[in-house]
């Protein structure tokens, strides 16, 4: 039997859950397919080695990024992998974009099951009725759905899914990458102590009000302040630039770019604590990434992820990320004396332990063999 597990491009995360769902499936002489649309997004410029995985991953298109490929040269390699490799059950990442639509209907076609990988939850965005109708019409050409967590199960629910063809384990992260025994040795990036925020720049990442939160809390914290590290680049580049000079905020908050993963890993392992300010967000896997490397979480409550990830006052805190104001109370009250931080960073790392590769497998599994015994 041949699972195929489909993604618009493979980042290292996306790796780590096709090694663990290989691993636990050749235990049942199942075998397990990567498949990508392209190899990288112009938004998602992941450089993720390839070499090794030979015959279990496929790129549909090698050469350009998603964003540039014709619809028509897509779907006609598209085909023709699916065709050659023949599946039996195909996981479909959402279904947004076209290749996944057709892919959805090659499935119908050749009478394979589907399993809908899926972050969404319902406050993602406006939701009007006659959209939401063809959903409900739409996902009842899928068997079964693989979800982040709580807030995503209760979106297809609502959408008409039977609640025993959902399942939990979608939005995990290679936790072993981040592991502080790991990353603790690596070169430090920054000699003052500091809050780090990994982020897209663009408007629904919410970093103006970020800043803007940040100056405030340094006026308050005074010279026991902490830095902020922003990494990432996007559209909105200039204007937070602008708003970090008007500011007078040069000195304490830092934008190191776009860094991938190995990059990375040495602002993981010398953090004081992580950030995430999203006025949307599907899940938000910088978390996981971040309560992996043992960090204190800060995470709006708009976040796919809030509810299942954040401990409230264990592992971190929640906020309203419309109210600058909170926030900046709680980057107070986390480099005060107040809060233990050591005791914050294991609790951040025992609990990220069930989000792992293996609970994707696991999900996997489950959502397989529910297709397959009610195809």
């Amino acid at each position: 039997m041949l699972i195929a597990i489909l993604f618009i491009n493979y980042g290292p995360y996306h790796f780590s859950r096709l090694a663990a769902s290989q691993k636990k499936f050749h235990h049942f002489n199942c075998n397990v397919v990567g498949i990508e649309l392209s190899r990288y997004e112009t938004i998602y410029p992941w450089k993720t080695k390839i070499d090794n995985w030979n015959d279990k991953f496929i790129s549909i298109i090698s050469d350009q990024p998603r964003e540039k490929v014709k619809t028509t040269v897509l779907i006609n390699k598209l085909s023709l992998v699916l065709s050659q490799i023949n599946p039996d059950v195909i996981a479909i990442a959402g279904y947004a974009d076209i290749g996944m639509l057709y892919a959805f209907l090659w499935s119908i076609l050749h009478q394979k099951p589907t399993i809908l990988l899926s972050e969404t939850k319902e406050d993602d965005a406006h939701r009007s009725w006659w959209r939401e109708n063809f959903k409900r019409w739409f996902l009842k050409g899928y068997k079964t759905a693989l979800v982040g967590g709580k807030p995503q199960k209760r979106y297809l629910i609502k959408l008409g899914m039977n609640p025993k063809s959902i399942f939990t384990g979608c939005d995990v992260v290679g936790n072993d990458d981040f592991n502080p025994n790991k990353i603790k040795s690596l070169p430090v990036p920054h000699q003052k102590p500091y809050f780090l925020a990994i982020n897209r720049f663009v408007p629904k990442k919410n970093l103006s009000t970020l800043i803007s939160s940040y100056g405030n809390y340094r006026q308050t914290a005074g010279v026991n302040a902490w830095d902020l590290v922003l990494c990432g680049d996007g559209e909105l580049r200039v204007e937070i630039e602008q708003q970090i000079a008007e500011l007078n905020l040069q000195d304490s908050v830092h934008l190191p770019g776009f860094l991938q993963q190995d990059e990375l890993l040495p602002y993981f392992a010398h953090a004081k604590s992580f950030i995430h300010a999203s006025i949307q967000e599907q899940w938000g896997l910088v978390v996981n990434e971040a309560m992996a490397a043992g960090l204190p979480v800060l995470v709006s409550n708009r976040c796919g992820c809030f509810e299942d990830l954040i401990i409230e006052g264990v592992n971190g805190f929640g906020f309203d990320p419309e109210n600058p104001e909170q926030l900046t109370e709680l980057m107070v009250k986390m480099s005060s004396d107040d809060i233990n931080l050591e005791k914050m960073s294991q609790a951040s790392l025992e609990h990220i332990q069930k989000f792992s590769p293996d609970y994707f497998a696991e999900g996997l599994m489950q959502a397989v063999q529910y297709a397959l015994a009610n195809s």
